[in-house]
């Protein structure tokens, strides 16, 4: 029996000669055992014991803990029962609507108020059927090639919104096709949005395909003429006056352009014409879809617990120093208006300009401020539980502005307080977009009241009353406002006056031809809007 040496070395080891028979009947391991010295006996070590001692454990429950939260947050985000830790800043400006949650609190929504009762409609729908000579005449008018009108439109996006309405019937009044209209930059906000930023454009042109031709430029027979600019249009302008002054030119030139387009058109124009404004206000300009989309989640998330009331608040320091009237927060915010207004006296563009601000406010030409929004509110029914979403800019004193509406109430939001982080950001320096978002979640409440007039009240009005008669608040200011002065009025007294004066103000429906001068995208009745009375009547 062979004995085999190793090297040698400190520590000497042992070997064990085996014939090689036996090795080769033996597994690896079982081999492996009788050549490896057996170990003392130790205590098992139970796994979980061995796992806390492991720092890497820790981190990985520490990493499972933050996702499992994360897409808990994800899934079941309710931006109306925000943490009161949350806050978003525009301007240095605090988003308020959960500033007076607090997630612990429970609240039964009175959903079932009168308030959110709806005015009758009285049958009326949507009805455009314009005439057989107009449809003639389309035929004519869509294929012409030698007459192009270019528009430029300024102003805020609801103002640009009624220019855009305007610009497609004065193409049609001068049989001409219109280059879509170019949005000049507003220097206030500096926002450079172009058409297709802010309304979809393939929609705008396919709807109006039978009305007027709509091109995207000039045609190459066309970009070397140099066009007829014109800037005196006279307030409401009738197609006559239209025709005599730039048809001649327009068929002369080829090409037409026009600026300072708003309010200088007419509001009583023939049926045709009327009809074609509300296909364009109310058809035509839909939003670009990435808006839509977007509007559409903010106006969820506000249905999502129920009703809701919308507000257009005009509280920002340039209303208050254009219609000449005062915010009535403080001594001070007054004076700032004041100044602002003795410093550059070309702003105030309120009717009464050498009339005092008390005088003017009385004639219900002032906006109304946050106390008087939530004075008005509770005398017509509103439930303090009522969920409402404010639009408007940022209003002058900030949160302070707003603390008699907020604490009546609570559940208070904006667009800044319903969305996603990163939402808006693609957003921020645009503000047309921005007033488009509030638009569509304006348009899309249960109940809407704006506190002064403006493009985006208007606007609002007229579709809410084009998609049915939604309830629309229009308060009755220069009745009311003597009622709101006199503080010896019981509450009780006063909230039955002010009902009293608002039952025929809350969207039911109006007709247009009662008084001269209405715009027929804020009263579609009776050009735009008919029930089977009208209709049977029209047709005997």
């Amino acid at each position: 029996m062979a004995v085999s040496k190793g090297r040698t070395s400190n520590k000497k080891q042992s070997f064990i000669s085996v014939p090689s028979p036996v090795i080769t009947s033996i597994s690896q391991s079982s081999l492996e055992s009788l050549l490896l010295s057996p170990r003392k006996k130790q205590r098992p070590v139970s796994k979980l014991r061995a796992l806390c001692k492991n720092p890497i454990f820790y981190v990985f429950l520490l990493f499972l803990f933050v996702s499992l939260c994360f897409m808990k947050t994800w899934l079941e985000f309710d931006p109306l029962l925000r943490s009161p830790c949350s806050v978003s800043r525009e301007n240095g400006f605090v988003s308020t609507g959960f500033l007076n949650l607090k997630p612990e609190q429970s609240y039964e929504f009175d959903d079932k108020s009168e308030f959110w009762k709806q005015p009758d409609g009285m049958g009326y729908k949507p009805c455009l059927g314009f005439s057989k000579g107009y449809e003639l005449e389309s035929g004519v008018i869509v294929k012409d090639r030698s007459k192009y009108l270019l528009v430029v439109v300024s102003g805020g996006m609801n103002q640009q919104r009624n220019q855009i309405v305007d610009a497609v019937v004065l193409a049609r009044i001068l049989g001409a096709a219109l280059v879509v209209p170019i949005l000049q930059v507003n220097v206030i906000w500096g926002d450079e949005s172009e058409f297709f930023d802010i309304f979809d454009l393939d929609h705008f042109k396919n709807v109006l395909a039978n009305d007027v031709r709509i091109v995207s430029s000039l045609p190459s027979t066309h970009l070397m003429t140099r066009p007829v600019e014109e800037k005196k249009i006279p307030v409401h302008a009738s197609p006559e006056w239209i025709r005599s002054h730039y048809l001649r030119r327009i068929r002369r030139d080829g090409v037409l352009l026009l600026r300072g387009l708003d309010s200088r058109l007419s509001k009583d124009l023939p049926s045709d014409l009327q009809k074609l404004r509300c296909k364009v206000a109310f058809h035509a300009l839909r939003f670009a879809p990435h808006i839509t989309e977007l509007g559409n989640k903010l106006t969820e998330r506000m249905r999502s617990k129920g009703p809701y009331l919308a507000l257009h608040l005009r509280m920002e320091k340039d209303v208050w120093v254009r219609t000449g009237c005062l915010p009535g927060l403080s001594r001070e915010f007054d004076e700032i208006i004041r100044n602002e207004r003795k410093a550059r006296p070309e702003l105030l563009t309120s009717r009464l300009s050498n009339v005092s601000f008390h005088h003017r406010k009385l004639a219900g030409l002032c906006p109304l401020n946050a106390l008087e929004v939530t004075r008005l509110l509770k005398a017509l029914g509103a439930p303090s539980t009522a969920r409402i979403f404010w639009a408007g800019g940022i209003p002058l004193g900030g949160k302070e502005a707003l603390l008699p509406l907020m604490n009546e109430f609570p559940h208070f939001y904006n667009k800044e307080d319903l969305a996603l982080p990163g939402e808006l950001e693609p957003y921020s320096k645009k503000a047309s977009i921005m007033a488009a978002i509030d638009y569509i979640v304006s348009e899309r409440s249960s109940v809407f009241m704006a506190s002064h007039g403006g493009n985006m009240g208007h606007a609002i009005q007229g579709h809410r009353a084009y998609s049915g008669h939604k309830k629309t608040i229009i308060p009755n200011k220069r009745e009311m406002l003597p009622y709101f002065l006199n503080s010896s009025l019981p509450e009780k007294e006063f909230n039955r006056i002010i009902m009293n004066l608002h039952i025929d103000s809350l969207g039911q429906p109006e007709l247009r031809t009662s008084k001269a001068g209405r715009d027929v995208t804020k009263y579609p009745i009776p050009e735009c809007m008919c029930n089977t009375t009208t209709k049977s009547s029209s047709s005997s």
